[in-house]
């Protein structure tokens, strides 16, 4: 079956990095978009960053534009996401999730996708 598993959360002082990665099985990879996802205390889920899987195209939320860098290794079936100049308003659950395509990649990273990771939580605190 589908599996999505997230590593790499942990706590971090403001300005630090971190980079999360998804692990995936039980599906043919480079078929589906992977995103990434967040959830945070009282927020509502925010789709921050995806990528195609065919055609690697990517999309970012305007909060992590410049800051966070979405990448993909069709041989390990794992995507990552690089987190650079992290702030305190970035701590929240980050989840990892698929969608079979063809999608439109930003669309998808708004509404959200099929199959779902169980996250990881990430918290930037002085």
């Amino acid at each position: 079956q589908v599996q999505l598993v997230e590593s790499g959360g942990g706590l971090v002082q403001p300005g630090e990095s971190l980079r999360l990665s998804c692990a995936t099985s039980g599906f043919t990879f480079n078929w589906y978009a992977i995103g990434w996802f967040r959830l945070a205390p009282g927020e509502d889920r925010e789709g921050i960053a995806c990528i195609g899987g065919t055609l690697p195209s990517t999309h970012y939320a305007d909060s992590v534009k410049g800051r966070f860098t979405i990448s993909r290794d069709n041989a390990k079936n794992t995507v990552y996401l690089e987190m650079n100049d992290l702030k305190p308003e970035d701590s929240a659950i980050y989840y990892c999730a698929a969608h079979l395509e063809p999608v439109h990649v930003q669309g998808i990273c708004l509404a959200g996708m099929e199959h779902w990771g169980k996250g990881t939580l990430v918290t930037v605190s002085s």
